[in-house]
């Protein structure tokens, strides 16, 4: 019987889990070229990822001009639509994340995923990159329904019922993914690889880590 103190590592998707900036890059490439606008790099795109399609889409389109009056709804499902169908052509694990993750599974920790990205894309990712079956809960920014997304903690508290209950710690890249582990009452940890819209120290995380070699012997240790 493993004496490990945490019964749940849940995580955060983008900028956490998994390198996505490659492809959401493109996507939103993709839609700001049917608006006639310029191409954005993947370092101005990095920090506008995290809070769901429409704010990603609007964050860019502010960055290369403006957000038109009524928005067209075409925009954003030209967005989806590519991101949907180009989903892991450059998404990679972080590294050192597969050799945590099987640390965690012979210790018999449940491991999920909670993620402001729509669950059908989160479930579509994770399996491309062989992932999905390794997580007991998949939670995305839509599972909930409306307004249930980080820095709500509702869907943290979702994906540690979903796991059977039991001491919990997030890890996450973002403020939302602190306030919402803190609010579920669950460990905090922020990775000081992602997609950071501040420095990571300014996160008010319960711990940070630079590599994923860091965590188990950082949760064996609290």
């Amino acid at each position: 019987m493993s004496d490990f103190p945490f019964a749940i590592v849940g995580f955060d998707l983008d900028g956490t889990l998994v390198d996505t900036a490659g492809d959401i890059t493109a996507a939103l490439n993709h839609a700001l070229g049917l608006a006639g606008r310029a191409p954005l790099s993947e370092a101005e795109v990095r920090p506008m990822i995290g809070l769901g399609t429409q704010h990603l889409l609007e964050q860019g389109l502010s960055a290369t001009g403006g957000v038109p009056e009524g928005l067209s709804p075409r925009l954003y499902e030209a967005l989806l639509g590519f991101y949907e169908a180009n989903i892991a052509v450059h998404s990679r694990p972080f590294p050192g994340l597969v050799e945590a993750l099987d640390r965690l599974d012979a210790l018999g920790v449940r491991t999920a995923v909670m993620t402001n990205k729509l669950e059908q894309l989160a479930r579509l990712l994770l399996g491309e990159l062989g992932l999905a079956g390794r997580m007991a809960a998949i939670i995305g920014g839509d599972t909930l329904g409306p307004g249930k997304a980080k820095p709500s903690p509702e869907p943290i508290r979702a994906m540690i019922e979903a796991c059977g209950g039991g001491r919990t710690a997030f890890v996450g890249d973002s403020i939302f993914d602190v306030m919402a582990a803190r609010g579920a009452g669950a460990t905090s940890v922020a990775v000081g690889f992602g997609f950071l819209h501040q420095p990571v120290e300014e996160l008010g995380a319960d711990h940070v880590i630079g590599h994923y070699a860091e965590l188990v012997p950082l949760l064996e240790r609290l």
